[in-house]
């Protein structure tokens, strides 16, 4: 099924590469989004015409399907909220829907499609950072404000430095320079002083080693393996030579920054090597899952293999975190996910910057977001206040569930970082916060 869903987008980009010039103007919000069926990459909530019309592109298969599937319910329950109350410039929010599939090419496909044939103004997304990195490249010159939940890369903060992305690209969740720092900090503070590395070989994974090295050996500790880092191949499927080098040296703890498919692999095969006894195992935000305990599997003696490890996630802590938690378990019963916040902050900046904008257009949007994220406006944490308050030409700063959602000239924001650690019983729970100094 996925070889089939890579193929219609990739048909779908060939397809619109004949609209890119088109594309390059200010988005049609006359073109009507047609509903797909399941098989497809592609899911329309809501098919307005007239209005503001966004997209999301997340991960609901592939490697990071798991925490997908936990924040990609965030956007429609935002678009249903902005309905409900209003809507945006007086017309009803539209929504598309890619599943990005954790895959770049399938990402720059569905992005091709979202900007150019859907003719969205923004779209939330991706998650990947090597997704992002794809869709990015598209969203820029076709005038498409894109917002990731949870693409942490260092390089997306260098790139935009350099004016790359022309105020068309920002994230609610932060940086993993600051994440890396946080990390190093935990694990200074628990006394590990030799870590060695494993990471998967894309942005996110060798931005966020080479931002931990840098930390840790500034804070006094040594990174066994920093002149042969060991980076796995994302498309990888046995990692026994990995587990190997990793686990090498015997360092106090092995930091693993992974998807949770691949991930649990690496983790699986580390253990039954018997390399992983008496090895702090350092976790990070892409394999903070429910299920991710289950996946890797259990030990000898019945106890989950990962029982006692620990790992850092962009945690929320915003002002609307409250009621946004309620809304989730009156519309959708449970908790949200990781991310899920994020992801509502994200598709809520969309909407807020359009109406500050009074047009739908990315390029009205890329033009407010800072105003209504970072502003001297009135604080506001309910969607539905803030889009008021604008319609009544009022000055906002949104705070979101996340967090304040500060948008720098980057599109970076600053954030605090939940510590969690997996139970003998495979639970995943919050033990601690931290914030990097």
């Amino acid at each position: 099924m996925a070889k089939i869903r890579v193929s219609l987008a990739l048909s779908i980009a060939t397809l619109a590469s004949g609209f890119l010039l088109a594309a390059c103007e200010n988005p049609n919000p006359s073109s009507s989004p047609t509903a797909s069926s399941p098989a497809s990459p592609t899911a329309t909530t809501t098919s307005d015409t007239k209005g503001l019309k966004i997209g999301s592109l997340l991960p609901t298969t592939g490697d990071l399907a798991s925490i997908g599937q936990q924040m990609v319910g965030s956007v429609p329950l935002l678009v249903d909220t902005v309905n409900a109350c209003g809507g945006v410039n007086g017309e009803k929010v539209s929504l598309v829907q890619v599943d990005d599939q954790t895959d770049p090419k399938a990402g720059a496909a569905g992005m091709t499609k979202l900007a150019t044939l859907d003719k969205v103004a923004g779209v939330v997304g991706s998650f990947a950072s090597s997704v992002s990195t794809a869709a990015v490249s598209v969203a820029v010159p076709n005038k498409v404000m894109l917002i990731s939940p949870g693409s942490t890369s260092p390089v997306f903060t260098d790139k935009a430095k350099k004016g790359d992305f022309k105020g068309f690209w920002a994230r609610t969740a932060p940086p993993d320079t600051y994440q890396a720092l946080a990390l190093a900090q935990l694990a200074r503070k628990k006394g590990f002083k030799r870590v060695s590395t494993v990471v998967i070989n894309n942005d996110y994974g060798v931005g966020f080693e080479k931002a931990f090295v840098e930390t840790f050996e500034k804070l006094g500790g040594t990174v066994v393996n920093k002149d042969k880092p060991v980076r796995y191949d994302p498309k990888a499927q046995t990692f026994d030579t990995e587990a190997t080098a990793a686990f090498a040296g015997k360092p106090d703890a092995v930091l693993g920054v992974l998807y949770a498919e691949t991930g649990s692999l690496f983790l699986k095969a580390a253990y039954q090597q018997g390399v992983t006894k008496g090895v702090q195992i350092l976790l990070t935000d892409g394999v903070k899952s429910p299920t991710f305990p289950e996946q890797v599997g259990k030990a000898s003696d019945g106890k989950y293999i990962l029982s006692g490890a620990i790992g850092t996630v962009p945690g929320s802590s915003g002002k609307g975190l409250e009621n946004f938690n309620k809304l989730w378990k009156e519309k959708k019963g449970g908790s949200p996910g990781e991310y899920a916040p994020q992801a509502w902050d994200a598709a809520a900046l969309l909407v807020l910057a359009a109406q500050a904008a009074k047009e739908n257009t990315g390029v009205g949007i890329a033009g407010k977001l800072r105003e209504v994220a970072a502003g001297s406006g009135t604080p506001v944490s309910d969607i539905c206040e803030g889009l008021k308050l604008l319609k009544e030409g009022k000055q906002i700063n949104y705070q979101g569930a996340s967090g304040d959602v500060d948008v720098d000239a980057n599109g970076d924001v600053i954030g605090t970082y939940d510590v969690w650690t997996v139970g003998d019983d495979g639970k995943i729970k919050v033990i601690d916060k931290v914030s990097p100094k």
